[in-house]
Order: C-alpha cells, then sequence, then structure tokens
C-alpha cells in the first residue's frame, strides 16, 4: 500500500479467477471515502471509511470482470449466430490447408 502526500491511498489488488492484478486508489472526499480501480473507471466505490472501500473493490472487480467475460462471450455467440465470423474461418481453414499454422502445445 502506497500512501501519497495528497492522502490517496493506492495498493493493488489480485484476482485469482482471472490471475491478474489491478491497481486501486482510494481517497478522501469531505466526509466521505472514494475508491476506483485504474484499469476499469467504472468500478467506483463510496463508504464512510477507507477500510470500508478496500473492502468492497475487490468483490466488484470480480462481479466485473465476469460480467464482462459474460458479455464478450455473449457476442462472439451472436456473431458467430449472424455468421460474422464466416470469413475468419474460412481464412483459418485456407491457412491450415496450406500448411501456414503450427501447432500449439
Amino acid at each position: 500500500m502506497i500512501i501519497t502526500g495528497q492522502g490517496m491511498i493506492t495498493y493493488y489488488i489480485y484476482n485469482k479467477l482471472f490471475d491478474e492484478t489491478y491497481t486501486a486508489y482510494i481517497q478522501k472526499n469531505g466526509n466521505c471515502w472514494e475508491g476506483s480501480i485504474a484499469e476499469l473507471p467504472e468500478i467506483e466505490y463510496t463508504a464512510e471509511t477507507a477500510e470500508a472501500v478496500q473492502e468492497k473493490l475487490p468483490d466488484m472487480l470480480e462481479k466485473t470482470l465476469i460480467a464482462k467475460e459474460e458479455a464478450w462471450d455473449q457476442q462472439i455467440k451472436e456473431d458467430m449466430e449472424a455468421g460474422r465470423l464466416d470469413h475468419l474461418i474460412e481464412k483459418a481453414i485456407e491457412d491450415y490447408k496450406a500448411g501456414r499454422c503450427s501447432k500449439i502445445v
């Protein structure tokens, strides 16, 4: 945890599910504390204490990551069903048949 001269607290949140680390900021604003995640600006939380913010941000982060993943999966499904990925599939098959692919182990 890093506390700057302006009273901002910076710390890192490791998300085990996605195996990624995110930067969190907490800062006093009047009578409350506000927290956010640098990499996902849509995640913001306000509470009476910095500790409450620090406790809540990891849960909000995980829920947001899961929602984004589900939205991405849904978009891929819709794109496949609509045929928007057909040209990519055809290109991949063409590359495979032409020997322009290598095995991934």
